[in-house]
């Protein structure tokens, strides 16, 4: 990447599959940018680039990619493919641009220590890396295989699909206000109806929506 298409990437700002970091201070709280673009649509991480797009590079840009190339290797599971480049600017500078695919093999996990057993999966939205539910999780698993999951239009997937007809949105917990379906059966009919497209999962911080599949 040459340092003109640097400028425009950051004149674009942050977005669904662009992410700017100063410095990597904790390599283990950035992984989830990465874990985020391999579960999602790839992406570009900057490093060396303020939230406001102005770019100060790296003084010590050796330094910067040991941390965070060691943390993508170490921290992320199953591992996450990168591409990595210097980008030169005029003062001696540099920034470090890791670009992440798109993966094949999702859910990845971001791990907090090399030691730890469990990490967090992360999906890109907008701007933002927001850690994947139960049910993002499980659609991703699917959707690595390529394949859909045979069912029924029974009471409770037609009750989601009312709802639906009358309202935007629909979560979890007001799905189980609907229908008195536990957390777990809930889950597991929207799960089907995601991964058989009929509803669309749009991830969210606090509680999912669940929508009509356009």
């Amino acid at each position: 990447m040459e340092l003109g298409e640097l400028k425009r990437l950051v004149w674009g700002g942050e977005s669904q599959t662009v992410e700017f970091k100063r410095k990597i201070n904790h390599p283990e709280k950035v992984i989830r940018e990465v874990v985020a673009f391999a579960n999602s649509d790839g992406g570009h991480l900057l490093v060396g680039v303020d939230d406001n797009g102005n770019i100060p590079g790296l003084k010590f840009p050796d330094e910067e990619e040991f941390v965070m190339t060691k943390a993508i290797e170490e921290l992320c599971r199953p591992k996450v493919e990168f591409t990595l480049e210097r980008i030169q600017l005029k003062d001696g500078r540099s920034v470090l641009h890791y670009e992440i695919p798109p993966s094949a093999i999702k859910p990845h996990f971001a791990f907090l220590e090399k030691r730890h057993r469990f990490g967090k999966a992360f999906v890109r939205v907008e701007d933002r890396s927001v850690q994947a539910s139960r049910e993002v999780r499980q659609l991703l698993k699917q959707e690595s295989k390529n394949s859909e999951t045979s069912f029924e239009y029974g009471i409770h997937e037609k009750a989601l699909l009312n709802y639906l007809g009358n309202h935007d949105h629909i979560t979890l917990p007001e799905f189980c206000e609907v229908t008195k379906l536990t957390t777990k059966q809930a889950s597991d009919v929207v799960i089907r109806l995601a991964m058989n497209h009929v509803i669309r999962i749009i991830p969210r911080e606090q509680e999912d929506w669940y929508v009509f599949a356009e």
